[in-house]
């Protein structure tokens, strides 16, 4: 599969193993002197390495790799004790990978071993601050937006303005497209923002929006696209999502023109 991974320039490597330290899931090990990816698997494409690299050899690539396991990683994870189980908890929850510590919270369960974790608060970042606010007409009565973030990638599925939602999976052109976007679209609806084209690791969609369908137990699923064929990616999205959870939520399909007017509107 193509997904986001580590890539290590030897040029530039001098073996010192910060990195090594920085990478709980124990995908790298100091191998003849030079910093190795020893398991595709264990690496989540994340990059807390990379600020561990005091000589600026680890960067992001995208290219065909294994697919990331977390219970594998969960395995590798548990042998180096309490401290680097809970560090790596901490790990998926600072980037919002509520599938991945999901499962790291089961495996857990299903081995009997019990750690003390709890979240922590996250830094105060203006792009991943989870923010649950009702449309204030008092400062802008146009607006419907509930919530922040809005990014599929940013958002963390289990935030409270999810649960039994309705909602609105928009392709990022559609609210510049449709001059009344939310009022007509938005209004009432949790909203996430995606392009399929455009954006990567789009196998994180299918599972977040899993996620929404089954934890959060959202009501209906609207899909906004615009009318240009790869736009569509983000209805198949949606479908694989539903295949894959164990509830069945209504799907209406809206489709909008490059000109702002809605020229299709069916449910799928």
């Amino acid at each position: 599969m193509k997904r986001k991974i580590i890539k290590i320039d030897e040029d530039k490597c001098t073996g010192c193993g910060e990195c090594a330290k920085g990478c709980p899931e124990g995908a790298l090990q100091i191998i003849d002197g030079k910093a190795r990816l020893v398991n595709e698997s264990f690496c989540d494409g994340l990059g807390a390495c990379i600020g561990s690299c005091p000589f600026g050899a680890i960067t992001i690539e995208e290219r065909e790799a294994d697919k990331y396991e977390e219970k594998k990683v969960m395995e590798n994870i548990i042998k180096g004790g309490k401290n680097l189980i809970i560090a790596h908890l901490d790990h998926l929850y600072s980037h919002n990978q509520t599938n991945f510590l999901k499962e790291a919270l089961e495996f857990l369960k299903e081995k009997n071993i019990e750690i003390d974790w709890k979240p922590k608060e996250r830094p105060c970042c203006p792009g991943s601050q989870v923010l649950d606010f009702s449309p204030d007409t008092t400062k802008n009565p146009n607006s419907q937006l509930r919530q922040w973030p809005i990014q599929l990638h940013l958002i963390p599925t289990i935030a409270p303005y999810f649960k039994k939602a309705d909602l609105l999976v928009a392709a990022d052109c559609t609210a510049f497209s449709f001059s009344d976007f939310h009022n007509e679209f938005l209004k009432n609806k949790a909203l996430v923002i995606a392009c399929p084209k455009l954006d990567q690791n789009i196998e994180v969609y299918v599972e977040k929006i899993k996620s929404l369908i089954d934890e959060a137990q959202v009501n209906t699923i609207t899909v906004l696209t615009m009318e240009v064929p790869c736009c569509f990616g983000l209805v198949n999205i949606v479908k694989e999502a539903l295949s894959k959870s164990k509830r069945k939520v209504p799907i209406k399909h809206i489709v909008i023109s490059i000109k702002g007017e809605v020229i299709k509107e069916d449910w799928i």
